[in-house]
């Protein structure tokens, strides 16, 4: 998570001397929930709350919602005005660091709740699926 996060800084640092592509919005919402997704894995491996690492496993979704909608966006932009190919691969790239992020604190929570309940959760879909099929 670390890495990503210097991945991220290192890309926001080179972002913030180019004017923006678009205004921010799904940028700046994915990190807010990657970031309480970190708070909250940390709170829960300390605390052997399973109830509080699967709320962080089923935000995972949220994430990639908003990772796959960042992509769209940034790919309109670049076909309709190709002068922000450059921004919007680096803005591309730090939403994939954010997903990633929340992908590592997924994982731990997987670990906590097979940890202290012997359920295997991997692979298995998430309350959102199941309320996106109806």
């Amino acid at each position: 998570m670390g890495d990503h996060a210097v991945n991220v800084a290192k890309r926001a640092i080179l972002l913030n001397e180019t004017p923006q592509v678009k205004p921010y919005t799904d940028l700046p919402r994915m990190a807010e929930v990657v970031q309480s997704m970190v708070k909250d894995i940390i709170d829960a491996f300390l605390n052997r709350n399973v109830v509080l690492a699967r709320s962080v496993w089923e935000r995972d979704d949220l994430v990639d919602s908003l990772d796959d909608q960042i992509f769209r966006e940034l790919t309109t932009y670049t076909v309709t005005d190709p002068s922000t190919t450059e921004r919007a691969i680096h803005l591309v790239i730090v939403s994939r660091y954010m997903e990633r992020i929340a992908d590592h604190a997924t994982n731990i929570a997987e670990d906590i709740i097979f940890i202290e309940t012997g359920e295997t959760i991997k692979h298995q879909p998430k309350i959102m699926d199941f309320a996106e099929r109806k």
